[in-house]
């Protein structure tokens, strides 16, 4: 079974073919890859196939560290776009590939570097089902009440606006947790608690299955859209900790990210490994 492990912005995930598998990719097969002691160690698993559909260069399968399945990720997109590029399974410069959260249409721009057609935001969704037409809310966590904006970008986020100096401080592994799990979001949230001055955000990112991050695509998406619905002017700038993605909003909230991936390594799993990950079924 051979693999690559990508990174963007400290975000990494390791790839997969799903037509080289000796086995179905399931949570304790995925927990297990991720865990850097007894697997290759990484952010979660990109899974590519084949699509039945000509529309499309290849189906996208994300999953968390934790086996949950993701809709989407926006570095994990960008790296498995960029992965398809260098590995031949397109030489076009605009293509599509679908997701569970339906089809991302990216723009190859560079070696490293594309642009990515992230669909429509929407502030109401099935993922925070008491909430009115503005997505916005509160929610308890840490001992306090937090004011948040819901955006749905192919995942659920939800996105918290604070002092500049609070967001330096704040510890998110005690607040994210509850704010995840809140009953508000039925299958769980990934949150964004961020500070903007003009078309630049300061965003740190709490990921549903997976904790706080360097870095995320759908996070800096979401607190962008958050920042553009209080005046901020697109395109925005948002800075995390593994660095900084542009974020180009239009006024139906359709959301454009541009960014870099790279490759870290290639590798093989070893026989000892793909029978510790067959024992998983």
């Amino acid at each position: 079974m051979r693999f690559e492990k990508w990174q963007a912005l400290g975000n990494d995930y390791l790839i997969l073919e799903a037509a080289e598998l000796p086995w179905e990719l399931n949570a304790k097969r995925v927990e297990w890859l991720c865990d850097p002691h007894f697997g290759i160690g990484s952010d979660g698993v990109l899974l590519l196939s084949r699509s039945d559909d000509p529309e499309f260069v290849a189906d996208l399968r994300i999953f968390n560290p934790d086996g949950s399945e993701a809709e989407l990720s926006g570095n994990g997109a960008r790296e498995a776009i960029l992965y398809l590029r260098r590995h031949g399974w397109t030489d076009a410069d605009e293509f599509a590939i679908s997701t569970v959260a339906g089809p991302i249409r990216p723009t190859i721009t560079g070696e490293l570097t594309c642009s990515v057609d992230m669909g429509k935001a929407s502030t109401t969704s099935k993922d925070f089902p008491s909430g009115g037409p503005d997505g916005r809310g509160t929610v308890r966590s840490a001992g306090r009440e937090w004011e948040f904006q819901h955006v749905s970008i192919g995942n659920p986020q939800c996105a918290i606006l604070v002092d500049p100096v609070e967001l330096a401080d704040l510890d998110l592994e005690l607040v994210g947790p509850e704010i995840e799990g809140s009953t508000l979001f039925p299958n769980r949230t990934n949150v964004s608690f961020l500070a903007f001055d003009g078309s630049h955000v300061r965003a740190r990112i709490f990921e549903r299955g997976v904790g706080e991050t360097l870095s995320s695509g759908t996070g800096a998406s979401g607190a962008a859209v958050t920042a553009f619905l209080r005046g901020a002017a697109s395109p925005i700038t948002v800075e995390l900790d593994g660095g900084e993605l542009a974020v180009a909003i239009g006024e139906d909230l359709s959301v454009r990210l541009d960014g870099w991936a790279e490759p870290v390594y290639a590798g093989e799993a070893t026989p000892e490994l793909l029978a510790a990950l067959a024992e998983q079924g």
